[in-house]
């Protein structure tokens, strides 16, 4: 990154662009020990990891307002986490126990805070595209001024619904940011194999501007974020296509041999957005080695409060089996 960063419109103050290093190493930290934690055995089911991506969620988020909804695939921790959830609530989910936030039983692609207007984690694939349209609509319909933060991927590009929702968010000028995180493999397909044309060009038939975002790099995705917010606030949807690297497989299960090693590690050495993020900071006069010494030390210490959590929290009754199943009437 080039020293001042002229190249930046919207650079965060001190303060903030702290709190946005902290969160990427965070979502760092608890990605690998979640990773960790499956190959002990503790975790069970599918499990997403977001390692690779932090840039992505943290420039977003560092964008909007508290009041924005936000909502995501299965390959959610990272969306959580950035929207300050509790990350020992977000770890004994993923362990599937009681202090969950489903209280165990929604797993790793299924969890939910109206607290911090995060509504989930999906496991469908395109089904956050249709959902967070839904949201715009709630937002439009209450004129309540907030926007809707709508994560899918480069492989949910194609499904059905996510045009059906196109249609009807242009049609209604709904407050939405369509962000498709492109990690350039979906389930491990690569990109130019998979998907014809331009992914950020998916919504020119309907009327929906969109862009490219250097998506391991945080401050450009900020920069596109904030404009992308305002321009959905006043005017209705944008997509951006955000292009992301993802270190690890699809999901645990994804030895991810369609690709090299070699690849992964130049990319790691190459594009890494959290030690790229830091040498800017250095860079910049931002921050110096003490404060990196005391953000990872908290870091640190957060990381082993929510394992000896995750851990120690008790498994669901069997009772919480008929829990949360059907809204009771109101008379």
């Amino acid at each position: 990154m080039a020293k001042k960063a002229p190249q930046y419109k919207h650079l965060p103050d001190k303060k903030q662009a702290l709190k946005m290093y902290h969160d990427m190493l965070l979502i760092r930290r608890f990605e690998e020990k979640a990773g960790q934690l499956y190959g002990m055995g503790l975790i069970g089911g599918f499990c997403h990891l977001y390692i690779g991506q932090e840039a992505v969620v943290v420039g977003f988020t560092s964008a909007q307002n508290k009041d924005d909804t936000v909502i995501t695939t299965y390959r959610d921790h990272g969306q959580m986490l950035a929207v300050d959830m509790d990350p020992r609530g977000v770890m004994a989910e993923l362990t599937g126990r009681e202090g969950g936030y489903s209280h165990g039983k929604g797993g790793s692609m299924h969890m939910f805070s109206r607290e911090k207007n995060f509504y989930g984690g999906h496991g469908i694939v395109g089904a956050s595209v249709a959902l967070g349209t839904g949201l715009a609509f709630t937002h439009k319909y209450n004129n309540d001024g907030q926007v809707n933060l709508c994560y899918f991927g480069d492989g949910a590009a194609h499904q059905g619904q996510v045009y059906e929702s196109f249609n009807m968010a242009a049609l209604w000028k709904l407050p939405v940011v369509y962000i498709i995180e492109n990690n350039g493999y979906a389930m491990g397909t690569s990109v130019p194999r998979h998907a014809a044309g331009e992914l950020y060009k998916r919504g020119e038939g309907y009327g929906i501007p969109g862009r490219v975002v250097d998506g391991m790099d945080v401050l450009a995705v900020r920069d596109a974020a904030v404009e992308a917010i305002e321009y959905a606030r006043k005017n209705g949807p944008i997509l951006l296509e955000v292009k992301t690297y993802r270190y690890r497989g699809h999901s645990m299960s994804d030895p991810a041999k369609y690709r090299s090693k070699e690849e992964v590690d130049k990319m790691r050495e190459e594009r890494d957005p959290i030690t790229n993020y830091k040498a800017w900071l250095l860079e910049n006069d931002m921050a110096g080695e003490k404060e990196f010494d005391t953000i990872e030390a908290k870091v640190k210490q957060t990381i082993k409060e929510t394992e000896d959590f995750a851990v120690e929290s008790p498994e669901p009754a069997p009772a919480e089996l008929w829990t949360d199943v059907l809204i009771e009437a109101k008379a």
